[in-house]
């Protein structure tokens, strides 16, 4: 992969320049996902508007005997696209577990941090994951344990750079301690309808990680994590408002109200469909003065 500077529409995730909006690929493999040929469909959609980093994980599936079915897709759908992707950023999680009744587990168990990287290049068919991410601390396992796997694999080769998620200020600092830079990202929850975190946006901003955050969407559209019965988002907000007066979508005014927070953030929208993602990508050229963004909350 080509390491070149970033520039307004793009951002750095370590020595790596990629495009400022990712592609969430989860909701390509969970419930209500669609059909495989319009999943790689969106995956080439994706691409062709200039993502270059794709986030998946071995626990992105629908049934609880498909593991690893969304990282075997991102796989296909990259073999089968018709231009170049060298410089696409594939990351990846391990950690966690959907045993098909809907629930998550979560396993930080060095033994099994390291089958699963494993078992995540070998689906990606790759020899080294470009960026591999703890998908959440176990409670049972202490941090320090799950991410001195993820150095162990580091150092034996079979991840490049890491990533750790759903954690707190004091995790961030414990694992650069431990990984020094090859932690380069955080990816926890962070949106418009959910700012608890930005503690640790901050954070990551001040020592230069990249903070990826999930459901960035959250109280603008519906996210794939949102649970059943969580209310509908606000369909008359200032984020409505603002886009009604740019002529774009209230889901690129969210995208670029995250791009605007920091250098760091890198969003990664989930999509479904390729007009989805189109649309999210286009965020990256849309800039919002700082007038604009004092009227943006939820």
């Amino acid at each position: 992969m080509t390491t070149i500077p970033a520039t307004p529409a793009t951002r750095r995730v370590g020595g790596i320049s990629v495009g400022a909006i990712g592609l969430g690929a989860m909701p390509l493999s969970v419930e209500g996902r669609p059909a495989d040929e319009h999943a790689v469909a969106t995956v080439h959609a994706a691409l062709d508007a200039g993502v270059t980093l794709i986030d998946t994980a071995d626990s992105y599936h629908w049934h609880a005997d498909e593991v690893g079915h969304n990282e075997r897709l991102v796989a296909r759908a990259l073999a089968a696209y018709g231009g170049g992707t060298d410089d696409v950023l594939v990351a990846t999680k391990g950690g966690r577990g959907r045993p098909g009744d809907g629930s998550w587990t979560v396993d930080g168990d060095p033994r099994h941090l390291r089958r699963a990287a494993r078992a995540s290049a070998a689906r990606l068919g790759v020899e080294a994951i470009g960026l591999y991410q703890l998908h959440k601390p176990d409670p049972a396992v202490p941090f320090a344990e799950s991410v001195g796997a993820l150095r162990e694999l580091v150092d034996a080769g079979t991840i490049r750079l890491v990533g750790v998620s759903n954690v707190d200020c004091a995790q961030i600092r414990t694992a650069r301690d431990i990984l020094g830079p090859h932690l380069v990202s955080v990816q926890n929850r962070f949106s418009p309808a959910y700012t608890a975190t930005r503690d640790t946006l901050d954070l990551c901003t001040e020592l230069g990680l990249a903070f990826l955050p999930w459901s960035p969407l959250g109280g603008i559209s519906a996210s794939a994590v949102d649970d059943p019965g969580a209310a509908a988002p606000a369909t008359d907000t200032p984020f409505q408002t603002l886009a009604r007066a740019r002529g774009v979508s209230p889901q690129q005014v969210c995208l670029a109200w995250h791009l605007a927070q920091s250098p760091a953030v890198l969003p990664i929208p989930g999509a479904r469909r390729p007009a989805s993602i189109r649309d999210s990508a286009a965020a990256a050229g849309l800039v919002l003065t700082a007038e604009e963004l004092a009227t943006l909350h939820l």
